[in-house]
């Protein structure tokens, strides 16, 4: 695993600029370039092409997946380069459209994905805290985990033939921010990930923690 493409989802507003996730998103940049990774980032809001796009998945061994979740799943701009990159890749570069036959139409959907062998990891950011997620008392999750939130987007690289990492979450990045606890613990999800030594010799300066800068 050699090859990493690194997509940053965030759609910005006024509230949310995005710095934290891109932060997030040079922070693992810096990892993996120190531990000989090659390294492509896109950022889906300053625009793509969908060729390109589909082809670096082609190119990558994995992909990191960062952004905020906005309303219980990923932005809008981020769901629409999916949906334009995604259906592209369907003529076999990414699965061979959804796996059923016309003999047998019935069977196999989601069997067609031509990236087996490859993996994806979510890195995302709340302003839920961590204590709504896994806790049968928590009224509106009532015990759902980030990956149970996650599962269409999960289903999407299941879709693919691909598997995933464990994924990162940053909670309550608004109104309790933790970020240089957030940071640390992201570190060692990289390094535990993708393995390789630590990255805090080529990584930036934390941001201030105000509003400003952390908000998703």
């Amino acid at each position: 695993m050699k090859n990493i493409l690194i997509l940053n989802g965030h759609q910005p507003y006024p509230i949310a600029k995005g710095a934290l996730n891109a932060a997030f998103v040079d922070r693992a940049r810096r990892f993996l370039e120190a531990n000989d990774f090659s390294v492509r980032v896109t950022e889906v809001t300053k625009g793509y092409d969908i060729e390109t796009e589909t082809n670096a998945h082609r190119w990558a061994d994995a992909l990191i997946l960062q952004f905020p979740v906005n309303w219980m799943g990923v932005p809008w701009s981020f769901k629409k380069y999916m949906d334009e990159v995604y259906t592209a890749g369907m003529d076999g570069r990414l699965s061979n459209g959804d796996g059923r036959s016309q003999a047998a139409p019935e069977v196999g959907y989601g069997t067609g994905g031509t990236m087996i062998g490859r993996h994806y990891m979510l890195s995302v950011t709340f302003n839920a805290p961590r204590a709504a997620f896994d806790n049968q008392s928590d009224w509106f999750f009532a015990g759902a985990s980030v990956d149970d939130l996650l599962r269409p987007v999960h289903l999407t690289f299941k879709f693919f033939g691909m598997s995933p990492l464990a994924t990162f979450a940053a909670f309550d990045v608004i109104k309790n921010p933790t970020i240089a606890d957030d940071f640390t613990r992201f570190d060692a999800h990289l390094a535990a990930a993708f393995g390789g030594a630590d990255p805090e010799a080529t990584a930036d300066p934390e941001p201030d923690q105000g509003p400003s800068n952390v908000a998703a």
